[in-house]
């Protein structure tokens, strides 16, 4: 029997629509190698193509959406594996995979025994840790915190008593429209010692990355409605 060809490529996607500088040059070759490609956002992911390779025909690659990767998706993901084709993953913005439901495709791919190759590109969570002046040896990232009020209260005094435990920096996201009453939330219950990092609009040209107290954000409150933002927070010593 013939050697599976197959080959997944992790494809890193811009943090703004006007960031194509953040994408190296080595990723346009993969895409050239692709023949599938399974998008967390396949209207997205058509447009960033195009803009990064302005001579990729869109229309003569296979386009599947990875929906959170039900088992219908894994099954398909297997099939066009044992096909033999070359097939890029693509989030909505970042790196694939790093939380991102790619990951699950990954996990059969790792199955299948095929090469995975995942290419450099921007990823927030790395580039505001890197700018954050927190702890970068130990970090921990939570996602999304809870929309109710009282669960969300509870994990954000979790989540700085274990910084402050085990001197590790705690990294979350939350919806854009939701920014505000999180960044309330954070300084009316972390310690006013406790350091939180905001970085906004990662990439873009209105881009800002500033490491505060909470005695000091609360003093100079920023408003953040609508801004793609990823937030840091660090008690430890």
């Amino acid at each position: 029997m013939e050697p599976n060809k197959s080959i997944i490529y992790l494809l890193p996607a811009t943090l703004h629509d006007e960031a194509l500088h953040t994408i190296p040059a080595y990723v346009t070759d993969a895409v050239k190698a692709c023949t599938v490609f399974f998008t967390e956002n396949e209207r997205t992911a058509r447009r960033y193509l195009k803009k990064l390779v302005k001579d990729l025909v869109i229309d003569d690659h296979q386009w599947f959406s990875i929906h959170k990767a039900e088992q219908q998706v894994r099954d398909l993901f297997r099939q066009k594996i044992r096909e033999g084709n070359c097939i890029g993953i693509i989030s909505e913005a970042g790196s694939p995979c790093v939380a991102d439901p790619g990951q699950m495709l990954v996990a059969v791919a790792q199955e299948e025994q095929v090469p995975v190759k995942p290419l450099v590109g921007p990823n927030s969570i790395l580039l505001a840790l890197m700018a954050s002046g927190m702890n970068g040896q130990r970090f921990q990232f939570t996602g999304y915190l809870p929309v109710k009020e009282h669960d969300r209260v509870k994990l954000i005094r979790e989540l700085e008593a274990e910084s402050r435990k085990k001197s590790c920096t705690q990294i979350f996201i939350e919806t854009p429209y939701r920014n505000d009453q999180l960044v309330e939330a954070l300084l009316k219950n972390c310690q006013p010692s406790t350091r939180l990092c905001i970085a906004a609009e990662l990439t873009a040209a209105e881009e800002w990355i500033k490491t505060k107290s909470i005695k000091e954000w609360a003093q100079h409150k920023p408003i953040l409605h609508k801004k793609q933002a990823i937030f840091l927070l660090y008690a430890g010593q």
